[in-house]
């Protein structure tokens, strides 16, 4: 009696210790639940972006003066804008900095890589695991094991990780920045080809009507038997070559227009009036100013060293994952016996073979590439100002020529056509002399309207307003 007492004893104790088990292992994996909620709980969550069937809607004239005043730029100061007036080329550059789509795209990046160097931030987080083993044998109790590990190496890294994400960050800044430069100096070389197409298209109509109507003139005069058809037809090849400058000068002009709307994130129908430019055209810059000021000044070669500093960390951070990775991890655990332990675990790899070798590699060839690539753009950028300013130098020069030969020829005119109203001289005389009048005004408009576009070209090519190295 008294065995089976004891036998009876043994197994409500055995069976008390598989419940409290039980019951202990419950409240552990509800806890485990429990927290598992929460952190899902706390974790962003997805949001749909649909993409858009059509582009944005021009922005109003109100938004278009609020962030003109708000515009901050080394080169470009805020202005008031109002879109119902004509506007300068400098207002045209702040609503192109504004309202280009490309931009916007741009400042997208940006925001990518803001998030990358708030990530690059971020510490591991830890592994936790758990192991419940109930026995299927008597007289045992459930088994428990636990334990918390972290990649201990993540931390060596850290610092580097947050360098190339700064420096990536920096590099996406600066190429926006330029990025902004190009298209505000786009936005005035535009605005300067509108105005000089402008021109050349009054110019070549005005003397498109004039040679359609002496020609039908001359029709009626050799019907009359007043003139030869020798008259006749050097009009008719002068009316129709005027016409044909005409049409293309027009059609120069409207695509003139449509690519400057385009720029500044206009609809093609936009209304929009450009302020004439000055007449006068400013001297020719130092090119060796220019250039020495384009190495420093320039926001693409300060990207591209961004973007070199960024790979450096990239190099450096590839040398550093050529040592082992260390894991350590603190366990634990109760055996079915209950016997209870408690220790740690470290993991690390073996550098044998492959050290990261081939990673190195990669880093240190794009390093190379980055910094050819850097030299390639300083020796285009060199060649760009230097050829810029030597045809800038030219078009002035043969501006003055021009101009000059205008001044003498307007005289002559004057006195040919005087001639011919007299009968001293053929009419045809007089229409050859103001013919060659025209063409040569025709072509110091259109030698304009290149030198201003050049003069913008040689801004956006040294990377700042000539007018403030001065």
């Amino acid at each position: 009696m008294r065995a089976i007492h004891g036998d009876r004893t043994r197994r409500a104790l055995h069976l008390d210790e598989i419940s409290v088990a039980a019951m202990a292992g419950q409240g552990l994996a509800a806890a485990t639940l429990v927290s598992i909620a929460a952190v899902v709980a706390s974790c962003a969550h997805y949001q749909p972006a649909p993409l858009p069937t059509q582009p944005r809607p021009d922005p109003s004239a109100t938004t278009v003066a609020e962030a003109a005043l708000q515009t901050d730029r080394a080169w470009l100061t805020p202005l008031n804008i109002d879109l119902s007036q004509a506007l300068t080329p400098d207002q045209l550059a702040v609503i192109a900095v504004i309202a280009n789509p490309d931009l916007r795209s741009e400042r997208a990046r940006l925001g990518v890589a803001e998030a990358q160097v708030f990530a690059a931030g971020l510490l591991p987080d830890p592994q936790f695991s758990l192991n419940l083993d109930r026995p299927t044998a008597p007289q045992l109790v459930t088994s428990i094991a636990g334990g918390l590990g972290m990649d201990i190496s993540s931390f060596a890294m850290r610092p580097l990780q947050q360098r190339l994400a700064r420096a990536a960050r920096e590099q996406v800044r600066l190429d926006l920045a330029w990025q902004e430069w190009q298209v505000a100096g786009q936005a005035r070389l535009l605005a300067a080809r509108e105005r000089g197409f402008e021109r050349v298209y009054r110019l070549t109509l005005d003397a498109s009507i004039t040679a359609a109507d002496t020609l039908a003139r001359t029709l009626r005069a050799v019907g009359r038997g007043d003139l030869s058809a020798g008259d006749l037809e050097a009009r008719r090849i002068s009316a129709a070559d005027l016409a044909d400058r005409a049409r293309v000068a027009e059609r120069e002009l409207q695509a003139a227009r449509l690519d400057l709307r385009a720029v500044l994130g206009l609809s093609p129908s936009a209304e929009l009036a450009v302020a004439d430019l000055p007449s006068s055209l400013r001297g020719s810059p130092d090119s060796v100013m220019l250039i020495e000021r384009a190495y420093t000044q320039r926001l693409d070669l300060a990207a591209l060293r961004a973007g070199y500093d960024s790979q450096d960390a990239h190099l450096r951070l590839a040398l550093l994952q050529q040592y082992p990775r260390l894991n350590l991890s603190l366990n634990a655990a109760r055996d079915t016996g209950a016997v209870r332990t408690a220790g740690i675990a470290v993991a690390f790899d073996l550098p044998l073979w492959n050290r990261n070798r081939g990673g190195i590699g990669i880093q240190e060839a794009t390093r190379e590439q980055l910094r050819t690539e850097y030299e390639a753009r300083l020796f285009a950028a060199r060649a760009t100002i230097a050829t810029l300013s030597a045809a800038y130098g030219i078009g002035l020069r043969q501006q003055r020529e021009l101009a000059a030969q205008i001044g003498q020829l307007r005289g002559t005119v004057a006195a040919f056509e005087r001639a011919s109203a007299r009968g001293d001289i053929a009419p045809v005389t007089a229409e050859a002399a103001r013919q060659a009048l025209t063409d040569r005004e025709i072509a110091l408009a259109a030698l304009g309207q290149a030198l201003a576009e050049q003069y913008v070209a040689l801004e956006l090519a040294s990377g700042a307003l000539i007018e403030d190295s001065k």
